[in-house]
């Protein structure tokens, strides 16, 4: 493994894909579906749900992209989210708590099951992809259970004060003296920024972030040196558990109610805007600004078709394609590191 190599595992940014590129893409493309269908610019039906989406999405992406950057993956993120909605709808339909505590208890539960999961991961030492796959069957079968048992619909719908406000208000609504923000803009979009500088300041500016992004670089010798990787480990499943919660908590925000299927759309796109932003599969480097704009450039692609009349089976397909391309081009230019 060469010097430049270490270099980005230290800085934690991937340096191999530009993020003017992509943002660059996203421009273009978002002139081309505007010029192609007007209605792409209508700040309530179009612009305010597309960015909700971008928002939700982009979190599930971080949910990936801390486990990545140990060189892991958490196939459970969908059900670990719906783990978390199922407690805050517990908190909310049985305890009548206020939202924000509601979410304290869902973001607690989804750290802690990420936890567990890592834990087992560091124990045994049995390949993430096992343990995480056989967690998202654990939970496949637990929360339809509790959700069967605990309401009538396979849902909690009560609705605390302030979530009606929390999905439909914008920034728009949001004013400093006579300044106001864009309505096209959802306050939740906040609830995305939030993450993403906690996350920017763990890799950038702590130990424990370098020393996660040296444990996915190269697990052996971060042991060597004292680096304690099997805590790093479980720190990295907690913190995906924890976004993965955070993710479940503002779809149901979203859609109105917490139900047991939150989270199940959610596999796909966490590869996607991690990997096409910056994110090594084999560990090691991470760019949150590129998690961000990865997932933007798939939702903006995404809504345009569906404006120009492209069908959702095809969508399916583009997005299947996308990915193999964007992991085809991850495993070319891992290894065009590894030679130089």
């Amino acid at each position: 493994m060469g010097p430049r190599r270490h270099r980005q595992a230290a800085d934690g940014v991937s340096t191999r894909k530009p993020l003017f590129g992509l943002l660059g893409l996203i421009v273009v493309l978002v002139v081309v579906f505007g010029t192609l269908s007007p209605a792409f610019f209508d700040e309530r039906l179009v612009l305010f749900p597309l960015l909700r989406d971008i928002a939700i999405y982009t979190v599930v992406g971080l949910a990936q992209m801390v486990v990545l950057s140990i060189g892991h993956m958490n196939l459970a993120v969908g059900r670990m989210a719906a783990f978390s909605a199922m407690f805050m709808g517990l908190s909310y339909d049985r305890l009548h708590l206020p939202l924000y505590a509601g979410l304290c208890i869902g973001l607690l539960a989804g750290a802690a099951i990420g936890a567990f999961t890592g834990w087992i991961i560091a124990r045994t030492g049995v390949n993430s992809f096992v343990v995480t796959l056989a967690m998202d069957f654990a939970l496949l079968g637990l929360i339809p259970v509790v959700y069967t048992a605990l309401t009538a619909n396979a849902a909690f719908t009560v609705k605390p004060d302030g979530m009606r406000e929390l999905r439909q208000y914008s920034l728009g609504d949001v004013c400093l003296g006579n300044v106001c923000g864009s309505p096209a803009v959802p306050q939740m979009m906040l609830l995305a920024v939030a993450p993403m500088l906690a996350l920017g300041y763990l890799y950038h500016g702590t130990r424990p972030g370098r020393e996660l992004l040296l444990t996915g670089s190269n697990p052996l010798a971060a042991e060597l040196s004292g680096i304690p990787t099997r805590r790093r480990v479980v720190t990295a499943h907690l913190l995906s558990g924890l976004l993965a919660g955070l993710a479940g908590f503002m779809l149901a925000v979203a859609t109105g109610s917490f139900r047991a299927t939150i989270g199940e759309e959610f596999l796909l796109p966490s590869f996607l805007g991690a990997i096409l932003g910056g994110t090594a599969m084999a560990g090691g480097v991470v760019s949150v600004i590129g998690t961000f704009l990865g997932t933007s450039l798939t939702l903006v692609i995404r809504r345009g078709l569906e404006l120009v009349g492209i069908g959702l089976e095809y969508l399916n397909v583009y997005l299947g394609v996308i990915l193999l391309l964007a992991l085809s081009a991850d495993r070319f230019l891992q290894r065009r590191g590894v030679k130089s």
